[in-house]
């Protein structure tokens, strides 16, 4: 069904070849692969990058932000984005595979940090001055570790990521506007049902079907996902169809009734509803605008 790339690892040619790890600092970045990374594509690692100077755009998942000074995007597996920069862009970037930092740190999961407890969470962060010239040696010295060859190489790079994802964390917390205390049992399970939605949300859009999957009633699970997102699950399965959808007016050059049917609308006036009523727009209008 996708028509995009997803990128891996493998095909950022870095300092060392490795298969779970890459950095540098974010110009040579853009300038060795700026041939993939300004189309819409998707990546199959975490990606965090913090800039320095520069401005532009980084749109993620259909979502625009403005890029500044001290800003950090922090982006999980599958997400779609594409950036729009300025000349004097530069800053730091890394990325790694799950496996790179869950096998450091046996006893959590680099999922268990808030940003990327669910896709719907924000995927960024601005830091004041003072706390982008405290995090900023963290990236260098990442980089500079990954462009030697020390022992103990992989330990000091995960342990300068884990400062980094605390530091964000700290920071990430205070900056989200509902600050509800949710147990990181809530946000496993939302992170469950999500994994569960990406797999199955095309046959299958009924909450009772995953609250039975996931061996609970529909009302806890409602619980649980309103707890961590304010959402119910109803929403959060309309939203990973909608974000398809959009994905698939873009990308593909099929009808929109065929779309629809692809994501299980055999009915196109009701899928447009639908779309219509999530986004304030029409499929067509959304293709137009976004043309």
């Amino acid at each position: 069904m996708n028509t995009f790339p997803i990128l891996n690892i493998n095909q950022f040619k870095g300092f060392t070849n490795s298969a779970h790890f890459y950095a540098n600092d974010f110009k040579s970045h853009y300038l060795k692969n700026q041939k993939k990374i300004c189309v819409p594509h998707k990546h199959d690692f975490f990606l965090t990058v913090i800039f320095t100077q520069g401005s532009g755009i980084h749109e993620i998942d259909f979502n625009r932000y403005e890029i500044k000074p001290g800003t950090v995007f922090m982006l999980k597996p599958g997400q779609m984005h594409n950036w729009e920069l300025s000349e004097d862009i530069d800053g730091y970037i890394f990325f790694h595979t799950q496996s790179f930092y869950d096998l450091t740190y046996t006893q959590r999961s680099v999922t268990n940090y808030p940003f990327y407890y669910s896709s719907q969470n924000a995927p960024l962060i601005h830091f004041s001055s003072e706390v982008f010239e405290g995090i900023i040696p963290f990236f260098k010295c990442i980089l500079n570790e990954y462009r030697t060859d020390q022992l103990l190489k992989q330990n000091k790079i995960c342990s300068l990521i884990d400062l980094i994802y605390i530091e964000i964390s700290r920071h990430y917390l205070q900056q989200e506007q509902n600050q509800t205390s949710t147990s990181s049992h809530y946000a496993l399970k939302v992170q469950e049902l999500e994994l569960l939605i990406d797999t199955h949300f095309i046959q299958e859009k009924s909450p009772h079907q995953y609250a039975e999957w996931m061996h609970m009633s529909t009302n806890h699970l409602n619980r649980i996902t309103k707890a961590v997102l304010n959402k119910t699950t109803t929403e959060l399965i309309t939203d990973r169809v909608i974000l398809e959808a959009k994905r698939l007016l873009i990308h593909s050059k099929e009808s929109f009734a065929i779309i629809a049917s692809k994501l299980g609308y055999d009915d196109y006036a009701y899928f447009s509803r639908i779309f219509k009523n999530k986004c304030n727009e029409t499929p067509s209008q959304f293709l137009r605008k976004y043309q």
